[in-house]
């Protein structure tokens, strides 16, 4: 499931973010461990987050962050999060050992974002089981810190190879999701402009964006997935096919190593690849 909403949202990235990059939210300049652009944070506790992140670098060498903005609309926490690591990079180069606790205030979501190379220590269930069961009790009571205190925590004890609780639930896998993506994601863009050639520029991308759209809710099992593809891959085709006339909105920065020059705390080249998990509170 993870390589399909990872799919889902690289293809979202592509096909709709040229045609909103005016207005999706700017990525906050990583100047600490803990970047809060809402002012949530009581100085004290923010101080007292940062001083954990930075004692598990010290220990163990990867790079945690915190971000809290207001919010991430027009973009799912989902896609905004893979922007703020392509620019933060955290973690080690070739290591790719950070993670981004990342919290929307005003749309009560929040994500945990893990590096490549910490996949297996923090997999998707792990990391929804940490969202769901031990940071949105807190913030559902009002007690963010807490719950970022919590998380935290919780993913710290993973990197030191302690055992969550039994979990509630058991927690649902899914597999093979991400390579149907793919191949439907290929066979819009090869398939659409000869469906438009065929059948004209409207009825050609309506019934290419309805494929899309249908297979994208089948795979992933949610109709929400499917509208937004299907208006993702319309938008896509009645343009002829070229993402909006516009590059991505990963583009339109100059930074390519994240962080921030003027402090003592920057990324260190890390790679993602949307392991991770998202919760509402």
């Amino acid at each position: 499931m993870r390589r399909a909403l990872f799919l889902f949202v690289t293809a979202w990235l592509f096909l709709a973010g040229p045609c909103w990059a005016q207005d999706l939210q700017a990525i906050p300049p990583l100047t600490g461990r803990v970047v809060d652009a809402a002012g949530w944070l009581a100085a004290p506790d923010r101080q007292r987050l940062e001083r954990l992140l930075a004692a598990e670098e010290a220990r163990s060498g990867a790079q945690l962050a915190i971000l809290i903005v207001a919010t991430t609309k027009p973009e799912p926490i989902e896609a905004f999060s893979i922007r703020v690591v392509n620019e933060w990079k955290l973690g080690r180069r070739g290591v790719d050992d950070g993670v981004l606790l990342l919290v929307a205030r005003d749309d009560r979501t929040l994500r945990i974002e893990v590096g490549r190379g910490l996949e297996g220590v923090i997999p998707d269930a792990v990391a929804k089981r940490i969202i769901e069961e031990q940071m949105l009790p807190a913030f559902r009571r009002g007690a963010a810190t807490e719950g970022l205190e919590t998380g935290v925590k919780a993913v710290l004890a993973r990197l030191a190879g302690e055992a969550l609780p039994p979990p509630n639930q058991p927690a649902a896998s899914a597999e093979g999701e991400g390579d149907w993506l793919g191949w439907l994601l290929m066979a819009l863009f090869l398939g659409g402009p000869v469906l438009r050639s065929l059948l004209g520029s409207v009825p050609g991308a309506l019934l290419g964006a309805g494929g899309v759209g249908v297979g994208v809710g089948w795979l992933t099992g949610s109709a929400l997935f499917g509208v937004g593809a299907a208006i993702m891959a319309f938008i896509f085709l009645i343009g002829g096919g070229r993402g909006g006339g516009g590059p991505g909105p990963w583009m339109s920065g100059g930074r390519s190593s994240g962080g921030f020059s003027g402090g003592g705390f920057s990324g260190g080249g890390g790679g993602f690849s949307g392991g991770g998990a998202s919760g509402r509170w």
